[in-house]
């Protein structure tokens, strides 16, 4: 686990700082409602906003770049979107529509058009090209591929495409002569219909598209709304997070529709600008994923950085050792991290504020002992799971009910069924296995360890890619690293390797390297190789792409200067040894 984690949540954490949750108990209450929302229950996305419109009209919805738009005035142009996608284009209920735009108010009026029509909104991953945009697209298995201008090079490459590409102007030409009356489809939408196809990032392979129901938007509104980030209507919660990502698309906009609060959409990250761009947005929240909190660590300070009015943040990726010093640093007063996944029918958010975990789980789940070489849940003599028990790290497993369902992958049984595990603790019982490794806290709260596919075995014990990638950082002359697993000859198991950035201008220190490891690691932990390279490739939504970087583990012919662990007092040494990696 990581080495400033928190091992335990007691009692007394969660009671000494219920008053500041108690503090918000009437805006808790009105959303508590999403949690008994059932399957065939009339809620949807839609109609949540179409009713927030009318309660607060005047009220400011989006602001873009210096743009403003009301509740009443969106929602009047998301009815036109939604006319013109009916009326011209025959979008009808249970559609899927691609969606394929970059961060613009058009790109959130049209997901929320489609969602009142009853039809599913295909998130596309505007930064994909090729194959990997032709596998999603063959994904949606979407009749309508709604495209930004920006985006429409990249499908014109395609070829075999079966669905009728739209340009993103023609429908909002078209929506700008269609009528701005509320759809009478949306008042019939049932919570348990799909809603949204979000990919996953793919950070070890081609995407998978997972369904995201209404009903799982409700938890969101209720969880992350009305229980964990609890804005208010003079709020404004900046997200810059591409839209098709499920913090931005569901986290962000559910807790800023829950609360008639404004969102204060950005184009895009940019970690030098992003402290102005809050002052720009007046924003007093925002929304974050994977590396960003990290990216603003290592800027040099600036005034900007302490002169804004943001008291709470969101999002899931703050490691524990960053914590404090983010929190401090930037002077953020409510740090609402949280554990998710698309495909999850389980959530934890950090809604009383403890330092350094994920926060609590409501829904239920169980943190079980597992196999680190399969990845497999153990079982027991009995043939049942074993929980790992509190204080200790183990496999997170969410209980699949029909008011937590598993939505699956689309079109893809054969992955969405060996996500499941049946006949967990008793007969008949099913849970879904996230691959995720978590910390048993207590006060069922957990910490986010390491995902089971970035854990190797080496000399017989398991080692955590994110526990090794944050004593790298902690050295001080690397700017960001990645670690992996792999393959040794004639060994066990998977050694370590990693792949460093070094900060600008700075040079390679294999002994202050391997002097700064071996005082924060145990010794079996030691990456045995170190790669140094000029950038790393990352997903769109920050996170780190893994595959490319194993395919060529230690193999001196790739790209980069490769040193080898010679140890502790001779340290990482330039590697002139003629090894190739064992595929």
């Amino acid at each position: 686990m990581h080495r400033h984690a928190r091992t335990r949540v007691r009692l007394r954490d969660v009671v000494l700082r219920a008053p500041g949750v108690a503090w918000h108990l009437p805006r808790i209450l009105r959303n508590a409602s999403g949690f008994g929302i059932r399957p065939d229950s009339a809620w949807s996305i839609g109609a949540m906003f179409q009713e927030a419109a009318w309660r607060t009209p005047n009220d400011v919805f989006l602001r873009f770049e210096g743009e403003e738009w009301t509740y009443c005035e969106a929602n009047l142009i998301v009815n036109r979107y939604a006319c013109a996608l009916d009326q011209k284009y025959g979008v009808e209920r249970g559609d899927v529509v691609g969606v394929m735009l970059e961060n613009r108010p058009q790109t959130l009026f049209l997901v929320l058009a489609v969602v009142k029509l009853g039809a599913v909104a295909g998130m596309l991953n505007h930064h994909q090209r090729g194959q990997v945009l032709s596998h999603s697209i063959g994904l949606l298995r979407s009749s309508m591929l709604v495209v930004g201008a920006e985006c429409r090079d990249a499908v014109d490459r395609l070829d075999d495409l079966s669905a009728s590409v739209v340009d993103a102007a023609d429908v909002h030409h078209a929506a700008a002569f269609a009528s701005d009356a509320d759809p009478e489809v949306c008042a019939n939408v049932t919570a348990g219909e799909h809603a949204f196809l979000v990919f996953t990032s793919g950070t070890t392979g081609l995407p998978k598209a997972s369904a995201m129901s209404h009903l799982r938007c409700s938890r969101s509104w209720a969880g992350f709304g009305g229980v964990g980030v609890r804005l208010a209507r003079r709020d404004a919660l900046y997200c810059c997070l591409p839209l098709y990502h499920n913090n931005a698309l569901t986290v962000a906009l559910s807790s800023v529709i829950a609360a008639n609060a404004t969102f204060a959409l950005g184009g895009r990250f940019s970690a030098s600008t992003f402290w102005d761009d809050i002052a720009r947005a007046r924003a007093t929240a925002f929304v974050h994923v994977g590396e960003m909190c990290r990216y603003l660590l290592n800027l040099e300070p600036t005034p900007a950085e302490r002169a804004h009015r943001v008291r709470v943040v969101v999002g899931n990726g703050l490691s524990p050792e960053l914590w404090d010093e983010f929190r401090d640093r930037f002077r953020i007063r409510r740090v609402v991290e949280f554990y998710g996944a698309s495909e999850c029918p389980l959530a934890f958010v950090n809604v009383f504020n403890v330092p350094r975990t994920a926060g609590v789980g409501a829904l239920p789940y169980a943190v079980v002992e597992y196999d680190a070489e399969t990845g497999a849940p153990l079982r027991g003599a009995n043939g049942r799971l074993r929980r790992a028990g509190r204080g200790n790290v183990g496999l997170l497993m969410s209980r699949v009910t029909e008011m937590t369902p598993f939505d699956g992958y689309v079109h893809d049984a054969k992955a969405s069924e060996a996500k499941l595990i049946r006949n967990g603790f008793e007969l008949g019982d099913v849970w879904f296995d996230t691959g995720d490794l978590v910390l048993d806290q207590g006060c069922r709260h957990v910490a986010f360890v390491d995902r089971l596919g970035d854990t190797f075995r080496w000399k017989g014990e398991n080692v955590s890619a994110t526990q090794v990638e944050a004593a790298i950082a902690a050295v001080g002359a690397i700017d960001h690293a990645v670690v992996y697993g792999v393959a040794v000859p004639g060994a066990d198991g998977k050694a370590g390797m990693a792949a460093v950035v070094l900060r600008k201008n700075a040079a390679f220190d294999g002994i202050a390297l391997a002097d700064g490891l071996y005082r924060r690691l145990p010794t079996y932990a030691m990456p045995l190789f170190v790669r140094i390279v000029d950038e790393l490739t990352l997903t769109s939504t920050f996170k780190n792409r893994k595959v490319e970087l194993r395919a060529e583990g230690y193999d001196p012919g790739a790209v980069g200067e490769l040193y080898v662990l010679a140890g502790r007092e001779s340290g990482y040494v330039a590697a002139n040894l003629p090894v190739q990696n064992d595929p």
